[in-house]
C-alpha cells in the first residue's frame, strides 16, 4: 500500500506540475521598468485560457494570462507631465506589442510624455470585462506612480490601435466618470459592430461566437459616448480594409453630439495597423499632428 500510494502522490504531483500554465515576462525591450501584475488568479475576473502563454512568429502575444506593464519614463528635462497608457492591437486574439505598444511608447517618450505599454489578457472568446479591467488598472497604477514620475495624475491618458482602439475607447466610455481617462488616441480603432464597418473577429472574441445583435450594438462605442467621454484623436488611412474609417467617423459624430473635443485625421493611404512602421508615407504627418494635439491639450486645462 505504501508504494501504491508513493506512486499516486508523484502522478499526482505531475498532474500538477503539468497543468500549471506558463507565462511570459520580461520581455526584451527598451522600457524603463517592468512591472508584474495579477494574473488570472489574482485579478477580479479570470478569462479562463488554459494554454501557456507564446510569442508568435511575428512577436505577438497570445493566450496571454498574465497582466505586466512596460514603462517607458520621459527625461525630466522634457517631460511635459503627461502620461498614456498604451494598449497595443491585435484583433482581441493577440497583443501586437512590438510596434504598437514598444514603438509607440518611444514615440511618446521621445515628446516628453510617460508611456506604459499594457500586455493585457486577451477575452478569449466571451470574457469582455477582463481587458477592460486590465487598462483599467493601468491608468490607476500611472495615477498612483505619477508624482514619482514627474507626471500630473490628471494627465494620464489613453492610447490604443485597432482592437487596441477599441479598448481604449471601452474605457473611455465604460469606467466611472472620476476614473477616466483624461484623453484618448486612437489608431485605426474598432468602433462600431455592424458587418460593414468592422472587424468582424474583434466582435466575436471580445463577446463570444453566440452574441446577440444586442450585444453586438452596446459594445458599439459610438452608442456609449456621453459628454464625459475624454478628449480624443482619431488617426485613420481612407483605404483601410479591414476596419473601414466610417466607424470611426460615427464615433467623431457621436463626440461632437455631446460636444466633446475631438480631432481626426484620415490619411489617404496607407491601409491597416501603420503603427510603427517608418515606411508608412504619412508617418511624419500623424507624427506632428498628434505632437500638436497633445501640446494643445496641456496648454488647457482638462476637466
Amino acid at each position: 500500500m505504501k508504494r501504491i500510494f508513493i506512486t499516486m502522490t508523484l502522478v499526482a504531483a505531475f498532474a500538477l506540475s503539468a497543468s500549471a500554465q506558463k507565462t511570459i515576462t520580461n520581455v526584451k525591450c527598451n522600457a524603463d521598468e517592468v512591472v508584474q501584475w495579477w494574473n488570472n488568479k489574482k485579478a477580479p475576473h479570470s478569462n479562463e485560457e488554459t494554454k501557456d502563454e507564446e510569442r508568435n512568429a511575428s512577436g505577438h502575444f497570445i493566450h496571454t494570462s498574465q497582466t505586466e506593464f512596460y514603462i517607458y519614463k520621459a527625461d525630466p528635462q522634457k517631460a511635459t507631465g503627461q502620461a498614456v497608457v498604451v494598449l497595443p492591437g491585435g484583433g482581441y486574439g493577440k497583443v501586437c506589442i512590438e510596434r504598437e505598444g514598444f514603438k509607440l511608447a518611444e514615440y511618446f517618450k521621445s515628446l516628453g510624455i510617460t508611456a506604459v505599454v499594457v500586455k493585457y489578457r486577451l477575452p478569449n472568446d466571451g470574457h469582455k470585462e477582463v481587458p477592460l479591467e486590465d487598462a483599467q488598472a493601468a491608468l490607476r497604477y500611472a495615477r498612483k506612480n505619477a508624482k514619482k514620475w514627474g507626471v500630473d495624475p490628471a494627465k494620464v491618458g489613453i492610447a490604443g490601435s485597432s482592437a487596441g482602439g477599441h479598448l481604449a475607447a471601452y474605457t473611455s466610455n465604460f469606467t466611472p466618470d472620476a476614473e477616466k481617462p483624461a484623453f484618448a488616441v486612437l489608431f485605426y480603432p474598432v468602433i462600431n459592430g455592424e458587418t460593414c464597418m468592422t472587424h468582424q473577429n474583434t466582435f466575436r472574441r471580445l463577446l463570444g461566437k453566440n452574441h446577440s445583435a444586442a450585444m453586438r450594438e452596446y459594445y458599439s462605442l459610438d452608442n456609449r459616448v456621453s459628454a464625459t467621454t475624454p478628449p480624443t484623436i482619431m488617426l485613420l488611412s481612407n483605404d483601410d480594409a479591414v476596419v473601414p474609417p466610417i466607424s470611426s467617423v460615427l464615433y467623431y459624430k457621436a463626440l461632437k453630439h455631446y460636444g466633446v473635443e475631438a480631432s481626426m485625421h484620415i490619411y489617404p493611404e496607407g491601409g491597416h495597423g501603420w503603427v510603427g512602421k517608418e515606411e508608412f508615407r504619412y508617418d511624419k504627418e500623424w507624427k506632428d499632428a498628434l505632437a500638436k494635439w497633445m501640446q494643445h491639450l496641456n496648454s488647457k486645462k482638462i476637466k
